[in-house]
């Protein structure tokens, strides 16, 4: 073989791997769940595959399991369920939350408490997340809506532990009965 062959295949392998490292960064990333506070659907410590394009082209819905950068500390990047779209009516009571006058019901919360009653308007351009824990009040309930801007992506896999490896289920048929407001 012709040494310039060889070396036009070694800078189309190296093209290719910078390629797919390119790609790797800026469509996709791993996230650590690492509290409680989305347990039963991620247990401490789960390895999460987030895509960071989900929303490029269509805004976020309700159930989406997202990761952002918490609105009290930036450097900081932490995963919750989005319950409340931009321009909704988020209530809560002692153990429901109500969303534009409909009362979810959430197969995936198992202890459905909350510690205040109180009601939020969720701003334009912003998303009112919760925990899935909901005995872990570290969401909007405490600090109020997630401006878009801080969202980093949309979980999509659980790939580790391996045994809890799956699809991030956002619960959709949860959220049909909810009208928009206007």
């Amino acid at each position: 073989m012709k040494r310039s062959h060889i070396i036009r295949e070694i800078v189309e392998i190296v093209a290719i791997i910078v390629l797919f490292a390119l790609v790797v960064h800026y469509v996709v990333q791993n996230f650590q769940a690492t509290d409680t506070s989305m347990q039963p659907t991620f247990a401490a410590n789960a390895q999460v595959m987030v895509n960071k394009t989900a929303y490029l082209f269509h805004p976020p819905e309700r159930g989406d399991v997202i990761v952002f950068h918490f609105p009290q500390d930036t450097r900081r990047v932490i995963i919750r369920r989005v319950i409340g779209l931009p321009g909704d009516t988020i209530r809560t009571n002692i153990n429901q939350i109500i969303v534009n006058g409909v009362v979810l019901n959430e197969p995936y919360v198992r202890m459905p408490v909350n510690t205040v009653a109180k009601v939020w308007k969720v701003p334009a351009d912003s998303y009112y997340v919760l925990s899935d824990n909901r005995t872990f009040n570290d969401d909007s309930r405490t600090w109020d809506s997630v401006p878009k801007s801080y969202i980093v992506g949309k979980a999509v896999l659980i790939y580790w532990p391996m045994s809890n490896w799956q699809l991030v289920n956002t619960y959709s048929a949860t959220y049909t009965q909810i009208v928009a407001s206007q």
